[in-house]
């Protein structure tokens, strides 16, 4: 799974809260695929997505959205 911002403030702030949760991420360059205005996103375990989609929301942590790799790029879980 992947998410992807709009400010690299809100990524790293988002680094800061999963890591705290030990949820295992990686920083990585988001994909030309998917249109965003940071060039950072957070790839996580799917099995983690409930957990990060209540921690966004909580922390009121500002997303691109959520996305999850197929064969032909990327598909949408949220998107705002």
């Amino acid at each position: 799974m992947l998410l992807a911002f709009d400010s690299t403030q809100q990524a790293l702030r988002a680094e800061m809260l999963l890591e705290y949760a030990d949820i295992e991420i990686d920083i990585r360059p988001t994909p030309k695929e998917i249109t965003a205005g940071c060039a950072l996103s957070i790839e996580f375990p799917g099995a983690d997505l409930v957990q990060v989609q209540e921690i966004i929301e909580s922390e009121n942590v500002e997303i691109r959205g959520i996305y999850f790799k197929k064969e032909d790029g990327y598909g949408t879980i949220v998107e705002k």
